[in-house]
């Protein structure tokens, strides 16, 4: 009996921590409203990527939080002095998930496929690919090109496996992806979760990662949940090991929480509201400058993001030199002048507090995408509209939907988004004429703006001619008022004890060469 029960005791004991074990070998990550909503982890083609996209693919270079980059599927590479010739050498032996080989082809096939895409501009410059030998890729560029490895980095930039890219089609990325990173992915449904499994084979890791080997997990589940109080709860109640991004509103909670710990790392990201610009009232620019100087950034910050973060003045992240312009240019709060301004162009104060001209009141569509956070700024933002005479309707639309609404183009009128990205050519991805509805949502189209583009975009000779090309360009775009800045967040992860997190987040953000450091706590 006791030799029993002890065998029993003992089996039971063994096999709780096999799965103990098991269980440590799984995590849970939830990605919140801004990364919600990507419709595929087709890279090419995509205008929505999300965190998981640089786990089950490479790029040939990584960029980290210095701006410096570092090869990944690339060994090393090096420019001629005119700028016209990038020459890679690539890494021995890199396989991607389905046994195909990574090599000097593979990027020859690649290049040409973003042409007619969304993405196209990312390798514009480039006029032929040459496939010197097996392991080594030369560019030939249509010009110099100073933004290449910028482009390059990219999540838009990751590699997709030729064979089965051309076999699925416009399935690619939705029932399978196929890369060569360091997990594989078992299970994508939209707007919900993706299941990723380790791929036992990788072994070519960035310098980016302390981890050269496969990764820590053998399975990680992203779930999307756009409610920022639910992707809390689950924190809290061991439902996720990881919040990829905290809303900043939840800073305070989770740092009250002994149970969770919190990173916090500098922003890359803007929110903003667009203006409408093809749509009256918005056609006249002295509306949208009224519009624009409305906008109370220092409220908003103090009142939903507990003071932490940072206001935003222009379209770009205030550590670009791109920022940097003349301060006459900059977007901050100025109700005396808003008030002026719409006094100027005809616009006159009702009895009621909205505005009228010519017998039409000042009554405009206000959109955002679902999540706590987004439907709590833009009632903010719709009650300092009205504080100056312009009336506001909300309306709130899923991530799935609303640039599908955008790309109707004149159904909307003012928005809150925001945008994340290190580089100035932020704003010929969101006010170029070649995009609009979306993702130019603004619908900027301004033939000065455009020659002011092409130069920065095409005419750059160097870096430094590149930042002061770019920053004549965003002036100008400020000039015209399409766009209201509003606020510059910082990047919070949240996790629970069941996992640890690197010391130091390598990168722009926390993505693959971070992600792949990450490891359970037993």
């Amino acid at each position: 009996m006791k030799t029993s029960l002890k065998t029993v005791i003992l089996a039971t004991g063994l096999s709780a921590l096999a799965a103990g074990a098991a269980v440590a070998q799984e995590a849970t990550f939830v990605m919140t409203a801004r990364l919600v909503g990507a419709p595929t982890y087709n890279p090419i083609k995509a205008t929505k990527l999300n965190t998981a996209t640089t786990l089950i693919y490479d790029r040939l270079v990584v960029q980290d939080a210095d701006q410096s980059f570092h090869g990944q599927l690339a060994a090393s590479w090096e420019a001629s002095p005119d700028g016209l010739q990038w020459t890679f050498k690539l890494k021995p032996g890199v396989k991607f998930h389905n046994g195909e080989p990574f090599n000097a082809r593979t990027i020859e096939w690649w290049v040409p496929q973003f042409k007619g895409t969304e993405n196209a501009f990312t390798v514009d410059a480039i006029e032929r690919v040459e496939v010197v030998d097996d392991l080594t890729v030369r560019f030939h560029m249509k010009h110099p090109d100073p933004n290449l490895l910028f482009n390059l980095a990219s999540s838009f930039m990751c590699v997709p496996e030729p064979k089965s890219y051309q076999a699925l089609g416009d399935k690619f990325g939705v029932t399978e992806a196929v890369g060569t990173g360091p997990y594989k992915m078992q299970q994508f449904s939209v707007g919900q979760q993706t299941v990723l499994v380790r791929n036992d084979d990788y072994a070519w890791a960035s310098d980016l990662s302390k981890n050269q080997g496969p990764a820590k997990f053998k399975k990680l589940t992203f779930r999307e949940i756009a409610e920022e109080s639910t992707a809390y709860l689950e924190l809290k109640t061991g439902g996720a090991d990881l919040l990829v991004n905290v809303p900043v509103d939840f800073l305070p909670r989770i740092q009250a929480d002994k149970a969770a710990k919190l990173i916090t790392i500098p922003g890359t990201e803007v929110v903003y509201m667009p203006i409408n610009t093809s749509v009256e009232p918005f056609t006249d620019i002295k509306v949208r400058e009224a519009t624009a100087f409305a906008i109370n950034q220092k409220e908003i910050m103090a009142s939903l993001y507990g003071g932490v973060g940072a206001v935003a003045d222009t379209f770009l992240i205030s550590s670009l030199k791109e920022a940097q312009v003349d301060p006459k240019y900059k977007i901050g709060f100025d109700i005396e002048r808003s008030k002026r301004v719409f006094e100027q162009a005809g616009w006159k104060l009702g009895s009621d507090g909205i505005r009228a001209k010519d017998g039409k009141r000042l009554e405009v569509k206000l959109w955002a995408q679902n999540g706590t956070e987004f439907k709590r700024l833009t009632e903010i933002v719709q009650a300092q509209l009205k504080a100056v005479g312009m009336r506001a309707e909300i309306t709130i639309l899923d991530s799935g939907t609303i640039n599908s609404q955008y790309r109707k183009k004149t159904e909307h009128q003012l928005a809150v988004r925001s945008y994340l990205w290190t580089n100035a050519d932020i704003v010929d991805w969101f006010f170029s004429a070649k995009r609009l509805g979306y993702p130019n949502v603004s619908m900027f189209n301004d033939p000065e703006a455009e020659r002011l583009n092409d130069i920065a975009m095409n005419k750059s000779k160097t870096w430094d001619e590149r930042v002061a090309n770019f920053t004549a360009y965003h002036a100008y775009v400020l000039s015209q008022y399409p766009v209201a800045p509003i606020y510059q967040p910082v990047q919070s992860f949240a996790h629970g004890r069941k996992i640890v997190m690197p010391e130091t987040i390598r990168g722009t953000g926390l993505y693959g060469p971070s992600m792949l450091d990450i490891a359970p706590a037993n």
